[in-house]
């Protein structure tokens, strides 16, 4: 796929071209997905691994847009989109709104494997794209484009783009058997996969709504707070109903540093992990990205 520049349709979908991808490609493909499937095992939450194994998302190559698509529309009515790169917000909410995940095609290089700011076809469909096997998953990432589409018309995408941060990206959830990651960034980076749970720096804050809308947050390092849901259930419920008056309200409040931690705020205070204590990993923080346009 090196070298290939699709032309896009005036929705911004391309063709993947699975064909085209060169040998390297999947070999880089391989790499990522080999260490991932060591570290996330006892790390990632059971409905992310059971995504990952009923999708047939493996270590042989970079999988097909079409294969996974036919699987994810049988069991939850998701299909995958092959997009140019990013894509403007209108069109990013609405293909959510209609089950439609946004991927990019193209994969990182060897010297990018633990860093790389935009994402690539690693991130989108190993990191995002298991968890929409879940009907609960899947059916909240509908109803954020959905909500997407509506805070675009009352200036408040800020807001919006910080709850995908802090749960599609980098969330955490609460299991009985400890602690264990939901969120895309962690799941496909190296290093954040075994910090976000086991190294005493970060906060991990029990979920608030509000708390999550008012948290600016860093893409150039490891996450300094995570939010901690009980469930995807609880998740769903919580963002359900309209956020007009929530904007509103969090509007005249003062935003917290991604570091900040105050009074009100509720420590998860459950097991963080159940492996080996942290050690120092040394690998780059994971794939983020700042504004709106670039939490996808």
């Amino acid at each position: 796929m090196s070298g290939i520049g699709p032309e896009a349709a005036p929705d911004y979908t391309i063709e993947q071209k699975w064909a085209a991808y060169t040998e390297e490609e999947h070999a880089v493909w391989r790499l990522l997905f080999e260490r991932q499937e060591r570290l996330l095992a006892g790390r990632a939450c059971r409905e992310y691994l059971d995504g990952l194994g009923a999708l047939g998302v493996a270590a042989n190559g970079i999988p097909d847009f079409r294969r996974l698509s036919e699987i994810l529309d049988r069991t939850t009515r998701w299909r995958i989109v092959a997009v140019p790169g990013l894509v403007p917000d209108a069109v990013f909410f609405d293909l959510l709104a209609r089950r439609r995940f946004p991927s990019t095609c193209f994969i990182r290089r060897r010297d990018q494997l633990d860093y790389l700011q935009e994402p690539d076809i690693f991130h989108d469909i190993f990191g995002h794209v298991p968890l929409l096997m879940d009907p609960v998953f899947a059916d909240y990432m509908q109803a954020y484009g959905q909500g997407g589409l509506k805070a675009r018309g009352l200036g408040h995408l800020e807001r919006l783009a910080r709850l995908y941060w802090y749960t599609v990206e980098f969330g955490l959830i609460s299991t009985s058997d400890g602690l264990r990651i939901y969120g895309s960034g962690i799941l496909s980076s190296g290093s954040e996969s075994v910090y976000c749970l086991g190294d005493p720096h970060p906060h991990r804050l029990v979920f608030d709504l509000r708390r999550v809308m008012r948290t600016c947050y860093r893409i150039d390092r490891f996450q300094d707070t995570y939010f901690v849901i009980d469930s995807f259930d609880q998740l769903f419920e919580a963002t359900r109903p309209d956020f007009a008056p929530i904007y509103r309200e969090v509007a005249a409040l003062p935003d917290f540093e991604p570091d900040q931690v105050v009074e009100n705020d509720q420590r998860f205070s459950g097991k963080a992990c159940s492996r080996k204590k942290w050690a120092a990993a040394e690998l780059g923080p994971s794939l983020g990205r700042k504004r709106l346009e670039d939490v996808r």
